[in-house]
């Protein structure tokens, strides 16, 4: 991959798999040789509390894993989320959004925006938890950065051991998110 500089910061409540979505897509970086920069931030009060964390992966060596204005990609699972954020993805920039949970539009018209009814979807499959890769499916659809067979590899890296047995049903999730953005 060339020329490829994205910045992406995921954000919602503590509990909906924000830090392991971010997580995943560093790994998946990671396997094309890119580099990588991933932050969390996190309340003390952890589930329920607001968590984000940033993502940079580059051809180019990552100068400051801080975003500032610089967003090209917010994944939004929550209101507070989208309103602290919004304003600071850049022109032409991607917002997806949890719909089951966001009761607000984009205001912004210069940004593709994409919305995912993420924990009514989840919820729908069996379980709440797995609408962050419902979210993380909706994000490799639009941006076709990675392949299946590397998210194959990096669920089997992220969920080892007891956490195993959940690897069909994130991917399964994983799938549904991609193949909702193929139907918009």
């Amino acid at each position: 991959m060339t020329n490829v500089n994205e910045k992406i910061m995921c954000a919602g409540f503590g509990g909906q798999g924000v830090l392991a979505l971010g997580q995943i897509i560093s790994l998946l970086a990671m396997y094309n040789d890119l580099n990588v920069s991933w932050i969390p931030s996190y309340g003390a009060e952890m589930r329920g509390g607001t968590a984000n964390c940033s993502i940079i992966y580059s051809d180019r060596l990552v100068g400051s894993p801080i975003l500032t204005n610089d967003i090209t990609t917010l994944i939004a699972m929550n209101n507070p989320s989208l309103d602290k954020f919004e304003d600071r993805v850049v022109k032409d920039g991607l917002i997806i959004v949890n719909s089951s949970i966001v009761t607000r539009k984009v205001k912004r018209k210069d940004l593709q925006v994409v919305y995912i009814d993420a924990t009514d979807i989840a919820t729908e499959l069996g379980n709440i938890r797995v609408q962050n890769m419902l979210l993380l499916g909706s994000y490799i659809g639009c941006k076709s950065d990675f392949t299946m067979k590397q998210v194959e590899r990096a669920f089997k890296e992220k969920f080892k051991e007891s956490k195993a047995a959940f690897i069909p049903m994130n991917t399964e999730a994983f799938k549904k998110g991609m193949a909702l953005v193929k139907e918009i």
